[in-house]
């Protein structure tokens, strides 16, 4: 982008990244515990062995042989060259970049390509306003909570709208210099992580639920409950939801509404 106030997501500072165009969340098994010990083991076999680039093959024959590569969406590939970045493990990225290499860039060898690679942005990148990202990137300093919100639109740009909608103003990303607010915002997004009406099924994720090579749009039937569709539907769906009953949803509204409504109350009494 030539834009110089254009924010790469993937990267925005030394606290956390997003490598979730990587194929990062999707094996079957994503759980934090899982992508942690897979990360940490591939970033120490490619200290080990990848010192120059004829040894890169080694490193991943290895890495996909030790690896369960089960996926929940074939088409989207699981790169084996994303690992940490850094010993703090704060950062996810390419162990093949650069910056990783002492100036040798050794992307020529995945899957994508160094040209992909250098050059795509995901629809977030487009989709969610420059303001709100700047908001992420200031309240969230987890890679893996990171990774899982700033790539669902969705839960970003309606949470934010209903509250500005309330507040009459679109916030700023300074307002969240106030500690309050910003945590009453990362117990929203942490729910994408906590959800209690979180479907369990692992080819869930998000909006999407996935079969094979094919993915489709997850459906709430809300007239099996007898019920209008809720206003807060696109949350629902992008925190992966099921529901059981009627009660399930109206509990679900109501940890919303109340979130919202916290933060906008706060935001009139701090600000």
């Amino acid at each position: 982008m030539s834009d110089p106030k254009f924010i790469v997501l993937c990267q925005p500072d030394k606290g956390k990244s997003c490598g979730a165009c990587c194929g990062l969340y999707n094996y079957v098994d994503s759980s934090r515990s899982s992508l942690e010990q897979r990360l940490r083991s591939r970033t120490k076999r490619f200290r080990e062995l990848a010192q120059n680039p004829h040894h890169v093959e080694l490193y991943s024959s290895e890495t996909l042989a030790a690896e369960d590569f089960k996926k929940r969406y074939d088409v989207i590939y699981c790169c084996e060259y994303l690992g940490f970045l850094d010993s703090e493990e704060k950062r996810v990225g390419c162990l093949l970049h650069p910056e990783q290499n002492f100036g040798v860039d050794m992307r020529d060898v995945s899957f994508y390509g160094r040209e992909l690679c250098a050059g795509h942005f995901c629809p977030s990148h487009h989709f969610i306003p420059q303001s709100q990202c700047k908001i992420l990137i200031k309240i969230i300093d987890d890679w893996y909570l990171y990774g899982l919100v700033v790539t669902d639109i969705d839960l970003v740009t309606h949470y934010f709208r209903m509250i500005a909608d309330r507040i009459g103003s679109e916030l700023k990303p300074e307002v969240f210099d106030n500690v309050s607010l910003k945590n009453i915002a990362l117990e929203y997004f942490n729910w994408k992580i906590t959800w209690p009406f979180r479907s369990l099924e692992t080819n869930r994720l998000g909006k999407y639920y996935f079969d094979g090579s094919q993915y489709m749009i997850s459906y709430i039937d809300y007239a099996k409950y007898g019920r209008e569709v809720s206003p807060l539907n696109a949350i629902f769906l992008s925190l992966s939801s099921s529901f059981k009953n009627t009660q399930e949803i109206e509990e679900a509204e109501i940890m919303i509404w109340s979130n919202i409504e916290n933060f906008v109350s706060a935001y009139k009494h701090e600000i």
